[in-house]
């Protein structure tokens, strides 16, 4: 899908995965359209680039074919490296909490994490877990308090599993069948669940125990794609139909 990732706005900068020897992260100013930097060298996957703060750094997290390469926002330089295994293709963006970065893949590869430190020496990124059972490659989790909650399967349509994982450690909290490769979203502190025959499901976010709130059939078609919430209306699409929705 040549280049599939999205680019990010934060601020007045565009932030964009890009290619080619010198320009693999690219920064442009969001009004003008000028380059503002460009660093790098490696293959991009097709993830989204995340933004976070880490040790109070604010940084972009690129998901390369060589693993996640965190830079400095403000100058496109890069600060530390985890590597991690690339096979065929995988769109998961990188899912930070605190200092631990987690990333995962399809293909018989699976999830894993890293520890991000930061101390006179400079910053270093070291794996804390790695497991075949967090296996993804195009639905980012979203993080509640440490645990990640996704559709943690890899091209199992229809029935596919929707997940809770401590991103501390890579242990499976709970599974519940159905979601197939759909996508999750986060608003009012609920899980917004599209599973990719339709079905919308609200779920209460919590390691204990998969705790359904509702669900409707809202849309037809097969949906890959993520729920948006925006201006109190949430909207959805699939490969036939887009619908916008009042909760």
């Amino acid at each position: 899908w040549q280049s599939a990732a999205s680019p990010v706005v934060i601020g007045d900068r565009v932030i964009v995965a890009g290619g080619g020897e010198g320009q693999a992260f690219l920064a442009f100013d969001r009004k003008t359209g000028r380059v503002l930097w460009k660093s790098g060298e490696g293959t991009t996957t097709h993830a989204t680039p995340s933004v976070a703060t880490i040790h109070n750094k604010l940084q972009v997290l690129f998901f390369m074919r060589s693993g996640v390469v965190a830079v400095d926002l403000e100058t496109g330089k890069e600060l530390w490296t985890y590597p991690f295994d690339f096979r065929t293709a995988t769109a998961v963006s990188p899912v930070v909490f605190e200092d631990i970065v987690s990333v995962a893949a399809g293909y018989g590869i699976g999830g894993g994490a890293c520890r991000v430190t930061r101390d006179e020496e400079g910053w270093k990124a070291e794996e804390i877990w790695r497991e075949k059972k967090v296996s993804n490659i195009w639905s980012t989790p979203v993080c509640v308090e440490g645990y990640m909650y996704g559709m943690f399967s890899a091209k199992k349509y229809g029935d596919g599993p929707m997940k809770c994982v401590d991103i501390r450690t890579g242990e499976v909290k709970w599974e519940e069948a159905g979601f197939g490769q759909g996508h999750v979203s986060l608003a009012g502190g609920k899980l917004l669940a599209l599973a990719d025959d339709g079905q919308l499901v609200v779920i209460d976010p919590s390691p204990a125990g998969y705790k359904e709130l509702t669900r409707a059939k809202v849309i037809d078609g097969k949906c890959w794609s993520t729920p948006v919430f925006a201006n109190g209306r949430l909207f959805l699409r699939s490969t036939t139909q887009g619908v916008c929705l009042k909760p």
